[in-house]
């Protein structure tokens, strides 16, 4: 498995932006986001091809929210402009550790611990 850590949570307005950082060791291949809000289920939020730049995004986030990654840092980004206060949750890295696993997936063998986003209206 692939060992992930997010980074850039945190608060902000309605209106604002934020960028989640998800470092991995060793590489990760396929990657993705997905966030839960308190009292809802597991959402999938958006993924990434190994290469490239193919990406997937659940509609609510479409033209907001933008996944992105480094492959010589090892990182994959999740840019959001625009948030709203139905966005807060906690945001999960995932990623997948088979070689094969390159193609945008909602399905990974490796999670993050999370990160808290809030917005407030």
């Amino acid at each position: 498995q692939v060992q992930l850590v997010e980074s850039g949570g945190g608060t902000v307005q309605a209106g604002g932006s934020l960028k989640l950082s998800c470092a991995a060791s060793p590489r990760a291949f396929g990657a993705g986001w997905f966030r839960q809000a308190p009292g809802k289920e597991h959402e999938f939020v958006a993924a990434i091809s190994c290469n490239d730049g193919y990406t997937d995004y659940v509609d609510s986030v479409k033209g907001r929210f933008t996944i992105s990654r480094d492959n010589a840092k090892n990182t994959v980004y999740l840019q959001m402009y625009n948030l709203k206060p139905e966005d807060t949750a906690v945001y999960s890295c995932a990623a997948d550790s088979r070689p094969w696993r390159c193609a945008p997936s909602r399905s990974f063998d490796s999670w993050g611990q999370g990160t808290q986003v809030t917005v407030s209206s």
